[in-house]
């Protein structure tokens, strides 16, 4: 493993992304605001991106990002890369099947077995390519496409997962893109909680309730899940008490929870008040990212972890500290984007905590898109 310099992911696809809000950050492109009639979609709803909704939003944006890159040209294939099976498999169905394209995907997630790939066909059509090294994107995958008789040209949209992929590589960066959200619920939690904040009974929360066990609860949305962690720090619910009352099947979502805490809202601390208020709002009308202050801590924690570290910091300490590029994917994007690949990058993170508040833009704070971070890869 290396070091390869600073870069950013707009060396990869400039400003042609989408982050969770699906609002590209190229501002020539269409938003999903701007597609709602076209494509008939309910006002209010950003749909996710295991859902058919999005694939047909981010297929128009393809389509006009396509034209303003190479006008006259369009789309008739793609590549997907990213980094878990199910949720990105399933993105990249909806995508072929949305846009009507043949395509191919790489599924990479860094692990210390010898070297392994295998291909998997898909009921579209479609072809997973899944492997445990990053560094199969190198050689192996090319080969791959090329076998598969796929031409890598203006016809070609290549499309690349940012969180886990491009950005903090599965199984080799990842957990220090977990550790930084995990720093941002703490230390939101505590600054609303004050001297009642109690750091073991936190993590003990957190640590149990982010299991796959609760996701069913929780929606796996780490905004209702900071939300949960405030209430127990609060002392209206005890963690043993509603963890009964999930596995007993007494209470199944996090709209019930919300609705119980809001019924005795009058005994909540006064300091809670107006932030229970205000996510109990926002869930209401069917924002996905309810807890704002949770998620701009996190883009301003995830930000100062990119690009922090000296040039001449061990790899080791790179992968573990920092949030950094990973080189196959980048010279792989640059090395198709040359022979006329649209690239276009896909991110889940919610743009609160992906893009710098007004105040935090004052501050010199950037997209993270734009954030140089050191590149590491084999």
């Amino acid at each position: 493993m290396k070091c390869y310099g600073l870069s950013a992911l707009t060396d990869l696809w400039g400003d042609f992304i989408v982050y969770r809000n699906l609002k590209p950050a190229d501002p020539r492109l269409p938003a999903l605001d701007d597609l709602r009639g076209k494509l008939n979609l309910s006002l209010g709803v950003v749909p996710r991106k295991n859902e058919t909704d999005y694939a047909r939003v981010v297929v128009e944006i393809l389509k006009q990002a396509r034209t303003l890159a190479s006008p006259g040209l369009e789309i008739r294939r793609i590549i997907f890369l990213g980094d878990t099976r199910l949720l990105d498999s399933t993105a990249f169905a909806n995508l072929c099947e949305a846009g009507g394209w043949p395509g191919l995907a790489f599924i990479g997630s860094e692990t210390a077995a010898p070297f392994a790939a295998q291909t998997e066909p898909m009921p579209g059509g479609q072809v997973l390519y899944l492997s445990n090294r990053w560094a199969a994107l190198d050689d192996a995958f090319r080969k791959f496409v090329a076998d598969q008789g796929f031409p890598v040209d203006e016809h070609t949209a290549l499309l690349i997962d940012m969180d886990k992929t491009a950005l903090g590589a599965r199984g080799r960066n990842a957990a220090v893109i977990d550790n930084a959200r995990v720093q941002a619920v703490e230390e939101t939690v505590a600054s609303l909680l004050g001297s009642a904040f109690a750091p073991q009974g936190f993590r003990a929360a957190y640590d149990l309730l982010a299991q796959p066990e609760f996701h069913p609860f929780t929606g796996d949305n780490q905004d209702y899940l900071a939300y949960v962690c405030l209430i127990l720090g609060s002392g209206l619910e005890t963690l043993e008490g509603l963890v009964s009352r999930i596995r007993s099947g007494k209470i199944r979502a996090f709209r019930q929870f919300i609705a119980e805490v809001d019924a005795r809202s009058s005994v909540l601390p006064s300091s809670l008040e107006a932030i229970h208020k205000e996510i109990l709002t926002n869930v209401q009308a069917g924002d996905p990212t309810p807890f704002k202050s949770f998620r701009y801590n996190e883009f301003r924690i995830t930000s100062a972890r990119m690009g922090w570290l000296p040039e001449q910091a061990v790899v080791e300490k790179l992968l573990s500290e920092e949030i950094v590029l990973t080189r196959e994917v980048r010279d792989l994007a640059q090395e198709w984007r040359r022979q006329g690949a649209l690239v276009f990058g896909l991110s889940d993170k919610p743009d609160e905590a992906s893009l710098p508040t007004p105040p935090l833009a004052a501050q010199g704070f950037i997209p993270l898109h734009h954030k140089p971070t050191h590149v590491v890869g084999e």
